[in-house]
C-alpha cells in the first residue's frame, strides 16, 4: 500500500502540461498546479487574445496573474525525489499500455504469458510479491498476447499438434485433434530451438562466406579503381607529351615556313626594286628618244642616237638584268605530310588494345664509322615476298600497285634470305611509310611487332612507331630517310638509329634472344625500301 500511495502522490505532483514531475511548482488562482516555465509559455502563446486561462478548467484571468514558486509544493516534490519515486510514464502510441490502469493508461513494463496481460510497474508488484504469481512467465511487453488464446475455446494455447503442425489449447486436443501427435508447446519449442540454432549456424556461416565474397569484391573494386586511375594518369601523360611534341613540331614547321617566306619575299622584293629601277631608266631613255625623234638637226640626231646591240629592246633589257625568277614556294607537300601524320595518329589511338608510350629520340655518342665495322650485307628473299611486291637485285623492294589488278593490302612483308647472330649492322633507305623488323620465324600473321616473336620500327611522317608484343611506343625524331639497325645477339641488344651526318638513337631493346633472327621489311602502298 505504501508503494501505491507513493505512486499516487507522484501522479498528483505531475504537471498536466509536460506530464512530468513539477519543476519550480506554482499555483494559479483557480488552484491548479503547473511548472512555472510551462504555464508561462502557455500564457505567452495566448497573449494575442488578451486573456490567460487554465489549461485544465479553462477559467480565464484578466489581467494576467503574476506567478511565484509554491515553496510548499517545491518541498514536497524534493521529498518525493529523495524517496526515489517518480511519476510513471504514460503509454504513447507506440507503447504497450497496462491492461489494469483505468483512467490514465501507463506504459507496460512486462507482459505475463500465463495471464496473457500486460502490466505497468505498479500493477506488476503482485507478480513479484504474491506466491501464486511467482511461477508465471514474464516477458517483454507484447501486443500479440491475444493470439495466444484459442479462437474456438478462449483457452490459453499451450500445446502443439505435430500432425496438423499448429498450436492448440487443451480442449482442442480432446476434440478436433483427438488421437493426433500432441505435445506441450515447451517440448516442441525445445526441439524447434535446436533446429533454429542449426539454421542460425548455417546462416552465420553463409554470412561469413558472403562477407569474404564482399571483401574480395571490395578488393576487386579497389584494384579496378587503381588500375583505371593509373590508366587515366598514363593516358594524360601520353597525350600531354604528344600534344607538347605536336606543338613543338608545329612551331618548328611554322618557323621554317616563315623563314622560307622571309627569304623568298626578300628575294622577290630585290628583284622588284631592280625591275622598277630598270623601268625608270627605260622610261627616261624612251622620253629622250621621243625628243630626239622630232629634232630637225640631222647631225645632232646621228651623234646622240646609237642603235642597241640587239633588235628587241625588251629582250635586251631582260638579258641585261639577267633575271632568274623562281617559282613561288609550293606548300602542298607540307600540307600532305601534316595530313598523313594526323591519319597515322588517328590510326594509332583507335587501337585501344595497344599499350601506348611516347619517347624522344636521343643523340648517339658513337659515330657511323664505328657501327660500319660490324656492317653486314643483307639480301632479301623473293620467295617470302608478298605477290604485290616488286624485288630488284635482292636489295630493293617496292609496293607499287599501279596497273595491278590484284586486291591490295594495307601492309605487306618480305624477309631476308638468312638469319643473323653475333654482332651485325645494316642500313635501310626508306621511301615512305616502311617498317624495319627483326623476327624469329615467318610468316607474321599478326603483323611485325604484334607478338613476342618480333620487333618492328615503322617510319612514318614526323614519327617513328616501335611495336613489340602488341605494345606501341611513339617516338619523336627527325624525318626518316635512312634507318640503321644494330644487333648484338649474345648481349640481347637491338638498336634502331636515324642515320645522317650524326647517329640519332630512336629506340633500344634489351632482352634475351633465344633464336637467330630474320630481318624483315613491311611496306604500305606506294612505298619502297632498299637494303644498303
Amino acid at each position: 500500500m505504501a508503494g501505491r500511495g507513493n505512486h499516487t502522490d507522484g501522479e498528483k505532483l505531475c504537471c498536466s502540461i509536460c506530464l512530468d514531475v513539477l519543476k519550480e511548482p506554482t499555483t494559479i488562482p483557480c488552484g491548479h498546479n503547473y511548472c512555472l516555465g510551462c504555464i508561462r509559455r502557455c500564457w505567452d502563446e495566448e497573449q494575442s487574445r488578451g486573456t490567460s486561462s487554465c489549461p485544465q478548467c479553462r477559467q480565464s484571468f484578466t489581467p494576467r496573474p503574476s506567478l511565484a514558486e509554491n515553496r510548499l509544493l517545491a518541498q514536497l516534490v524534493e521529498e518525493l525525489k529523495q524517496s526515489g519515486v517518480h511519476a510513471a510514464p504514460e503509454a504513447g502510441p507506440e507503447d504497450v499500455a497496462c491492461d489494469f490502469c483505468s483512467a490514465r493508461k501507463l506504459k507496460a513494463v512486462r507482459s505475463c504469458l500465463t495471464c496473457l496481460a500486460s502490466y505497468c510497474e505498479q500493477h506488476l508488484q503482485a507478480h513479484h510479491q504474491a506466491a501464486p504469481f511467482r511461477k508465471h512467465r514474464l516477458a517483454e511487453p507484447s501486443r500479440q498476447l491475444q493470439e495466444n488464446l484459442c479462437s474456438l475455446h478462449d483457452e490459453p494455447v499451450r500445446a502443439f499438434c505435430r500432425t496438423d503442425r499448429q498450436c492448440i489449447c487443451f480442449l482442442c486436443s480432446l476434440d478436433q485433434h483427438k488421437g493426433h501427435d500432441v505435445v506441450c508447446a515447451a517440448a516442441e519449442r525445445a526441439e524447434r530451438q535446436r533446429e533454429l540454432e542449426l539454421c542460425s549456424g548455417n546462416i552465420q556461416q553463409t554470412i561469413r562466406e558472403r562477407e569474404e565474397d564482399l571483401k574480395l569484391l571490395q578488393q576487386e573494386l579497389e584494384a579496378t579503381n587503381r588500375s583505371a586511375d593509373t590508366a587515366v594518369t598514363s593516358a594524360e601523360k601520353i597525350f600531354s607529351l604528344l600534344i607538347l611534341h605536336i606543338q613543338n613540331k608545329s612551331s618548328d614547321l611554322k618557323q621554317q615556313i616563315r623563314n622560307q617566306q622571309e627569304y623568298e619575299v626578300s628575294r622577290v622584293r630585290r628583284l622588284q626594286t631592280r625591275l622598277e629601277q630598270e623601268i625608270t631608266e627605260l622610261k627616261k631613255r624612251d622620253a629622250e628618244l621621243k625628243q630626239l625623234s622630232v629634232t630637225e638637226d640631222h647631225v645632232q640626231f646621228l651623234r646622240k642616237f646609237s642603235p642597241p646591240p640587239q633588235s628587241s629592246p625588251g629582250k635586251r633589257s631582260h638579258d641585261s638584268c639577267r633575271l632568274n625568277l623562281h617559282r613561288l614556294l609550293d606548300y602542298l607537300h607540307i600540307e600532305k605530310a601534316s595530313s598523313e601524320s594526323v591519319n597515322i595518329l588517328t590510326e594509332i589511338f583507335s587501337q585501344h588494345s595497344l599499350k601506348v608510350t611516347l619517347t624522344q629520340a636521343k643523340a648517339e655518342k658513337k659515330t657511323r664509322a664505328e657501327f660500319l665495322r660490324h656492317s653486314q650485307k643483307i639480301y632479301l628473299d623473293p620467295k617470302t615476298a608478298h605477290q604485290n611486291l616488286t624485288v630488284e637485285s635482292n636489295t630493293w623492294v617496292g609496293y607499287l600497285t599501279d596497273g595491278k589488278p590484284e586486291k591490295t593490302e594495307d601492309c605487306v612483308q618480305i624477309l631476308s634470305d638468312c638469319r643473323m647472330t653475333g654482332r651485325c649492322y645494316w642500313e635501310v633507305e626508306v621511301g615512305g611509310r616502311v617498317s624495319v623488323a627483326l623476327l624469329y620465324n615467318s610468316p607474321v600473321t599478326s603483323g611485325f611487332g604484334g607478338d613476342e616473336q618480333s620487333w618492328s620500327l615503322e617510319a612514318c611522317g614526323f614519327l617513328y612507331l616501335f611495336r613489340h608484343d602488341g605494345a606501341l611506343t611513339v617516338i619523336s625524331g627527325p624525318p626518316p630517310s635512312t634507318v640503321g639497325v644494330y644487333l648484338d645477339h649474345s648481349a640481347g641488344a637491338l638498336c634502331f638509329y636515324h642515320v645522317s651526318k650524326s647517329m640519332t638513337l630512336l629506340h633500344r631493346v634489351e632482352t634475351c634472344f633465344s633464336q637467330p633472327l630474320y630481318a624483315g621489311l613491311g611496306l604500305h602502298r606506294g612505298t619502297w625500301a632498299e637494303m644498303q
